[in-house]
């Protein structure tokens, strides 16, 4: 949907990014800022704003599709398919109002981003 904004955005805002494993935490982060953004719009039933935050989250997961590395074998398919299923469980949870999905998808995102976290740590 916004292939490459996600990255563009924090690109732009983070110019001194000191490495891609950086840029992967603060786009996990992201997913997990929007995807609170989102449960609030939804809980306040403000369907702009629950478009807006939900459009966000699905803007950076797709990025996060796009740079993935297929030729690392099973990990990269894996995290296409997980990926590609927290978008069409984020699409779900916007057009039902379903805030349960969007805590699924958080959940998921959290994982990663703590997995993310300890694969990537070397101090």
């Amino acid at each position: 949907m916004y292939a490459g904004t996600a990255y563009n955005t924090y690109a732009q805002n983070n110019v001194g990014i000191e490495s891609p494993k950086k840029l992967i935490e603060m786009l996990y982060e992201g997913v997990l800022r929007f995807n609170a953004q989102t449960k609030k719009a939804i809980n306040d039933g403000n369907t702009e704003k629950k478009v807006y935050w939900v459009n966000r989250s699905i803007s950076i997961i797709s990025e996060l599709i796009s740079i993935l590395d297929m030729k690392e074998g099973q990990i990269s398919e894996y995290l296409e398919g997980l990926y590609s299923y927290e978008i069409k469980l984020l699409g779900a949870a916007s057009l039902e109002n379903d805030v349960s999905k969007i805590d699924e998808c958080t959940n998921v995102f959290k994982g990663l981003l703590e997995a993310w976290r300890e694969s990537t740590d070397v101090d």
